[in-house]
């Protein structure tokens, strides 16, 4: 099936973590010309330029996305570079800290989440607004706007929670309720069908976790309330993006949220062995 992305503009943010790279080539792969963002590694994105088949079609742009300069700078470089407008917009950046205690976080510690994780997207998100709102006339200018999706990606932890990691989860959660939930009736104002989705991952092999998952009690405790019973691969996760995206397939969906988590149902907080009555 054609999901409508021959030649439109998509970018993607958050390169090179292994859901950011699948992503860029699957948009790839269906037609996208895909800037793609990276803040300190650019080489994923160079060795797939180097192997897919149409390489012109994808553009890599440093860019850190807590500046508001340099997000600006990376949306004149797309533009100029495609002579197009960001039609598609995926916000799948995030950093996550390592794990502690709410009692212990200093103040530090959860302003950088904020900033990264949900300040970060409204300003990366503004800015895409903007730029819809200025390109005014002539049909690449209509063609973006008669295809714009916004789609953030979540997290689990913003759904269940996630202890030790309060900062990532409360920041998640907005990104994955407050943030679309409000801006599906705004960016209408701006493109008429634009369209605002979230999905939210779960468990995903990615290098991140890859020594985790080499302990057999974390994997079953991580699979113990998923029915699937298995963890995701990256793929899964961008399948479900470009669904979204898609003005064929997703044209009428807005404000909605997709958990691609094997059907997880919760956190398991207890061993049976450890368990009272």
């Amino acid at each position: 099936m054609d999901l409508g992305f021959d030649d439109v503009h998509v970018l993607v943010t958050g390169i090179p973590c292994a859901s950011g790279i699948e992503l860029v080539k699957l948009f790839l792969d269906l037609g996208a010309q895909v800037t793609g963002q990276y803040n300190t590694n650019a080489e994923p994105l160079t060795t797939l330029a180097a192997s897919h088949p149409k390489p012109k079609n994808l553009l890599s742009v440093q860019a850190s996305l807590t500046s508001e300069d340099s997000i600006a700078s990376l949306y004149a470089t797309a533009s100029e570079h495609f002579k197009k407008p960001v039609a598609v917009l995926v916000i799948n950046h995030a950093k996550v800290h390592p794990p502690v205690a709410l009692v212990d976080m200093d103040l530090g510690r959860w302003e950088d989440t904020i900033k990264q994780d949900l300040t970060s997207p409204f300003l990366v998100t503004r800015k895409f607004l903007g730029g819809l709102r200025t390109a005014q006339g002539g049909p690449e200018g209509d063609r973006a706007r008669d295809k714009v999706s916004v789609v953030f990606v979540g997290s689990t932890a913003g759904l269940f929670g996630e202890a030790f990691r309060a900062d990532y989860a409360a920041a998640k959660s907005a990104v994955m309720y407050g943030l679309p939930l409000s801006l599906k009736n705004e960016i209408v104002k701006i493109a008429p069908r634009g369209r605002v989705k979230c999905v939210a991952p779960g468990w995903t092999k990615t290098p991140r976790v890859a020594g985790s998952l080499q302990d057999p009690n974390l994997v079953g405790r991580a699979l113990a309330t998923m029915p699937l019973n298995k963890v995701a691969e990256p793929k899964d996760i961008a399948y479900q993006v470009a669904i979204l995206a898609s003005s064929v397939v997703s044209g009428h969906v807005t404000g909605q949220l997709v958990v691609v988590a094997g059907g997880m149902e919760g956190r398991l907080l207890s061993n049976p062995g450890n368990m009272t009555i």
